[in-house]
C-alpha cells in the first residue's frame, strides 16, 4: 500500500497541494476509469498516492509525473518494472516520448487548479496519443469546459476543448474530501479525444485566434469583435449572422469561421 507515501509531508501552497483523504471518492474515481491490465496510465502530480494504489492494483502499466521533488524522491525508492517516475513539471512533460509503440495513454490527475487550463492546452498538444484523460478539477472549470452555447459558462476553453475532445461532467467532490480542504468544490471529468467528421479544421492556431478574439469582447457582436479577422458580409455567406454575439456560436460555426479566416490568409 502507498498511503505511507510522505505522511508527515505538508500541502505547498506554491505547488497547488490538496490531498485528496476521502477513499468512497477514491473508489469512485477509480472505478470510472475502468482501467485494463493491458493499459498504460500516466498520473500527474500522484501527491501522498491516494489515487495511485487503486491504479497500480488494476495491473496497469503506471507512469508518475510529479513536480514535488520530495514526494518525486519518495515514489523513485519504489519505482519498479511497472511503475516508473519521472520529476518534473507536467506542463513541460512530452507525454509521446513515453507512449506505447501500439495503443495510447490514459492520463489521470488531481490537477493543480492554478495551472488547470494552460495544462488542459499543453495535453491537446499530445491527443494522438491519449486514449481518454479522467481529470479532478475546480467545479466551475468543469462547467466551462461542458457548457452549451447560450450560457456564461461557454466560452473559449468550452470550444475549444469540445472540438478536441467529448466532455463529460462525471460527478462532483466536496471540500471535505481533502486535507487540506480548498476553499471550492471540484469536480470529476473525462475527456475523450475525438476523431473529426464533416467539417475539418485547417489550421488550429487560427481557431484559437477566432475564439480568442471574439470572446475578448463577448459583449459585441461579432461583426465588431472579429471585424479585423473577417467582415459582416464574409460572416454572412457563411450563414452566420454577424449581429449574434460570441457565446451563441457554436463548436461547428466557429470552425466555419476559422476556415474561412485562413482561406483570406492563405489568397
Amino acid at each position: 500500500m502507498f498511503n505511507d507515501i510522505a505522511p508527515t509531508h505538508r500541502a505547498r501552497k506554491r505547488f497547488g497541494q490538496n490531498f485528496l483523504t476521502d477513499q468512497r471518492i477514491i473508489d469512485r474515481i477509480i472505478d470510472s476509469i475502468g482501467l485494463q491490465t493491458s493499459d498504460t496510465v500516466v498520473e500527474i502530480g500522484p501527491g501522498r498516492g491516494a489515487l495511485t494504489q487503486g491504479l497500480i492494483s488494476s495491473g496497469a502499466m503506471l507512469h508518475l509525473v510529479e513536480l514535488d521533488r520530495d514526494l518525486g524522491a519518495e515514489w523513485l525508492q519504489r519505482a519498479n518494472e511497472r511503475l516508473s517516475v519521472t520529476i518534473t513539471d507536467a506542463l513541460r512533460f512530452d507525454l509521446q516520448s513515453i507512449a506505447p509503440e501500439h495503443g495510447k495513454l490514459r492520463v489521470v490527475g488531481n490537477l493543480p487548479y492554478n495551472i488547470s487550463s494552460p495544462l488542459l492546452f499543453h495535453l491537446l498538444g499530445a491527443k494522438s496519443v491519449i486514449q481518454d484523460m479522467h481529470f479532478m478539477l475546480q467545479r466551475e472549470v468543469v462547467q466551462r469546459l461542458a457548457a452549451e452555447p447560450g450560457g456564461s459558462d461557454y466560452g473559449r476553453l468550452s470550444v475549444m476543448m469540445q472540438y478536441h475532445c467529448f466532455v463529460e461532467h462525471l460527478f462532483d467532490v466536496p471540500p471535505s474530501a481533502f486535507s487540506p480542504a480548498p476553499k471550492v468544490v471540484s469536480a470529476i471529468v473525462r475527456l475523450i479525444p475525438r476523431a473529426h467528421e464533416g467539417t475539418s479544421l485547417e489550421c488550429s492556431k487560427t481557431l484559437d485566434l477566432v475564439v480568442k478574439q471574439a470572446f475578448s469582447q463577448r459583449r459585441k457582436t461579432l461583426r465588431n469583435a472579429l471585424g479585423k479577422l473577417i467582415n459582416a458580409e464574409q460572416l454572412d455567406a457563411l450563414g452566420i449572422d454577424p449581429s449574434r454575439r460570441a457565446e451563441t456560436i457554436s463548436v461547428d460555426e466557429y470552425v466555419k469561421v476559422a476556415n474561412a479566416v485562413q482561406a483570406l490568409r492563405d489568397a
